[in-house]
């Protein structure tokens, strides 16, 4: 080998190049002559794809948004408001909530406990019945449940057959402090109702969008408009709450203090139409004394009517207003299946596994052809 003129790699790329062209050529090769094979495995995924997809329940979507805002849109229209009644707002409570607490809201088991007995309306029963009642009543397994319940799903299946079952706790009736305690069978609603109504909530805009899915257009509408009902209920309560608690506290001691107003005004009366045309010390002494209770429990009594109108103020300015963007609507047209999609995935599985056989199947002859040839090379 002449050191000054090496061997160019252009002849070994070339035979490289050629060797891929070969092994390519040969696949496609490998493939055409099976391809009654491959044609064979399409079919069947395409039957399998129908069949799946035209078995598959419709699934029905309904989607509202809804900004939650305030009531009052500026503190200083308030302060005008409440400076004209002679009442000074000192008040300053931070009640916001973050957004990020709605979903819990909605996953929340009182929150799902309420929705599953809404009365709502299904297309296989004549009168409106609780969710609770009709999945454990009216509900029937689909084909492909079935199917997913014995193959798929066989060995929970077996295992929740071994397992023993647990007991169910037996809770006193009438206690209404006791915690929540929920049957294995509104556990199981439970669950189904988290996979059916979903909540996105947008911390930059404020928006809330509510999704709920269900196999009928207006029991799914129907649901979405008991959540939204309830979402709106239950976050204005949490705002307001401890605004609220305070309301309600000095309303009782502005309640006491009223009767006691009224009692010493009523006390102030007699004592003076007694001692109308009397002038001696006791009399003045006696309405003096009376004169002095009502002064107090006039004053107590206006201070408190003060902070009671100041309460109130704060509850409607921290009371929160929905504005619906996209309110329930009756869907028209399912969502799910995507009947296309899953027609066109098991057609490509169908052809994979084609694929698989055939170059398997090659590879097989070609290991067998070599064991043998080693074999009689040894003998």
């Amino acid at each position: 080998m002449d050191k000054n003129n090496p061997i160019s790699p252009a002849p070994q790329l070339k035979n490289l190049e050629k060797d891929d062209e070969v092994d390519l050529m040969g696949l496609a090769l490998t493939l055409w002559g099976s391809r009654k094979t491959l044609i064979i495995s399409i079919t069947i995924g395409a039957i399998l794809g129908l069949f799946f997809a035209f078995s598959a329940q419709r699934i029905y979507t309904v989607t509202t948004v809804m900004v939650p805002q305030m009531s009052s849109s500026d503190k200083s229209q308030l302060g005008g408001l409440a400076a004209l009644a002679g009442i000074s707002i000192g008040m300053s409570q931070n009640t916001d909530m973050s957004p990020l607490v709605y979903p819990k809201i909605v996953n929340s088991v009182p929150f799902k406990l309420e929705l599953m007995n809404t009365p709502i309306n299904f297309s296989t029963v004549n009168h409106p019945v609780s969710l609770y009642e009709y999945f454990t009543k009216y509900s029937k397994p689909t084909l492909l449940g079935t199917i997913k319940k014995y193959t798929v799903g066989l060995p929970m299946l077996i295992l929740k057959s071994i397992r023993k079952k647990p007991n169910e706790i037996s809770v006193p009736s009438g206690k209404s402090n006791l915690p929540i305690h929920l049957t294995r069978m509104q556990f199981e609603i439970k669950e189904l109702l988290d996979d059916m109504i979903g909540l996105d909530a947008d911390k930059k805009e404020g928006i809330l969008t509510l999704t709920v899915q269900m196999t009928e257009p207006l029991a799914t509408a129907q649901l979405a408009k008991k959540a939204q009902e309830l979402l709106q209920r239950d976050i204005t309560n949490f705002k307001i709450e401890k605004t609220r608690a305070d309301l309600n506290f000095i309303q009782g001691r502005f309640n006491v203090a009223k009767a006691d107003f009224e009692n010493v005004q009523v006390d102030l009366a007699s004592v003076t139409d007694r001692n109308r045309d009397l002038t001696s010390g006791l009399s003045t002494v006696q309405r003096d004394r009376v004169q002095t209770r009502y002064t107090i429990a006039y004053s107590v009594y206006q201070d408190l009517a003060k902070q009671l109108e100041q309460a109130k103020i704060q509850v409607k300015k921290e009371t929160p207003m929905f504005t619906v963007v996209e309110p329930v609507t009756i869907p028209s047209e399912s969502t799910k299946p995507n009947r296309p999609l899953i027609l066109i995935i098991w057609m490509f599985l169908g052809g994979m596994v084609g694929v698989g056989l055939i170059y398997g199947k090659s590879s097989y002859k070609n290991f067998k052809q070599k064991w043998h040839e080693n074999s009689t090379s040894s003998n």
